[in-house]
């Protein structure tokens, strides 16, 4: 055995011991790393255990790095301490791998869900979501949702339509995040398989309020996460800009929650955690399943209610939209024109197309290729590629 030989078998032996581990320190219902399961189980892995090399394929991607410059609640706005997509991903699995520490879940397959679970966003947040998903209805597609995109971009656009392999439990726990959907508490729902996966993305991508629950309780935590970390930031991002003051947070909430997000994280996570493991001495989970008491529950349900008022469709955000929604639409209707008439020169085919392997290129409509192009934008680029088809573009504030 050679040099390099020897060193990987010794990870690779290291690797069995890290997993022979886990049944000893994980509690009874979390995920162990030996059951993460691919569609392609002929492959070697390598030394990495099965959703820690999730994560890093994640973090490879090239839709991930497109994170940096994507719209989480607030565009066209010259401020650096507003939060963008990159962060609140960042910050979603931060938050759910200390809750899956106190639990004793799978903290790894916690971290590539969160991730991995808005990959899929297109430029300008849930604003460009509700245009694009107008757009593909208009062009015969099923209406655009970033969590179904997210799982076409990890299975099947990423590496020249390769896609990246993951596990069965990541994808899932990506496809069923739904942090819009109010929970007070969450039960997984069981022995999923890939035929189950495929099956929910369709019914999914045909009816956006279907409801899907995640097959993992790491999946779970990260649905919850979802909305722990983006419900105190979007408070504090408004404050920043004026508009809205800390005093106007429902008194109901500050009394329960706190008033600033470092307080309201901090109570939710502190509750998940307490309320999950029960009243009993043990430091385990006691039933499979987690949540929130029924007083944090509905005070976090209120703190939501008041965002969406007071935030996200407040009218000094939406000023601007109209030109964004304009925009979406010719280069919407402009690519789709450039790919029937093959227009090589376009940006389409020379940054996604000429790129993809040939199956993906016989077998998608034009509308099909023009979605994943766009849901793959950054704002900036979005916003450059639209002047120059002659669109008015907003100006950062």
């Amino acid at each position: 055995m050679n040099t390099e030989q020897n060193k990987l078998s010794k990870l690779l032996d290291l690797k069995e011991r890290l997993d022979g581990l886990e049944p000893n320190h994980l509690c009874r219902f979390a995920t162990l790393s030996r059951d993460g399961f691919r569609r392609s189980q002929q492959g070697e892995t390598g030394y990495r255990q099965a959703f820690a090399l999730d994560a890093d394929r994640i973090l490879h991607s090239k839709a991930y790095t497109r994170y940096i410059d994507k719209t989480q609640v607030f565009y066209m706005v010259s401020n650096d301490h507003i939060t963008h997509r990159v962060l609140h991903v960042q910050l979603v699995s931060k938050i759910g791998r200390t809750i899956g520490r106190f639990l004793r879940l799978n903290e790894d397959l916690i971290e590539a869900i969160a991730l991995g679970h808005d990959i899929g966003h297109p430029p300008f947040g849930h604003d460009g979501e509700k245009v694009l998903a107008t757009l593909c209805s208009e062009h015969g597609l099923p209406p655009f949702q970033h969590n179904v995109q997210s799982i076409l971009f990890l299975e099947r656009l990423e590496r020249r339509g390769q896609g990246w392999d993951l596990t069965l439990q990541t994808l899932d726990g990506i496809l069923c995040h739904d942090g819009e959907i109010h929970s007070r508490f969450l039960k997984p729902v069981r022995n999923k398989d890939f035929a189950v996966l495929d099956r929910e993305l369709q019914d999914k991508s045909n009816n956006p309020e279907l409801e899907l629950l995640p097959m993992t309780l790491e999946g779970c935590v990260v649905r919850l996460c979802d909305t722990i970390a983006y419900v105190g930031r979007d408070i504090e991002d408004a404050i920043e800009l004026k508009l809205i003051k800390r005093t106007d947070i429902p008194s109901n909430c500050i009394k329960v929650l706190g008033d600033t997000n470092g307080t309201i994280v901090y109570h939710l996570v502190e509750d998940l955690i307490t309320n999950s493991l029960g009243s009993g001495d043990g430091d385990e989970l006691s039933q499979d399943s987690i949540g929130f008491s029924p007083e944090v529950s509905d005070s976090l349900k209120e703190l939501k209610e008041f965002n969406y008022q007071k935030i996200y469709m407040n009218p000094a955000i939406k000023k601007d939209f109209p030109k964004i929604q304009n925009c979406y639409r010719v280069l919407f209707e402009t690519y789709v024109d450039d790919v029937q008439k093959q227009k090589k020169d376009s940006a389409i085919f020379k940054e996604k197309l000429n790129t993809m392997a040939p199956d993906y290129l016989e077998s998608q409509p034009a509308a099909v290729k023009v979605r994943d192009f766009i849901a793959g934008m950054t704002d900036d680029y979005f916003l450059k590629e639209a002047a120059f088809y002659g669109c008015s573009i907003p100006k950062k504030i």
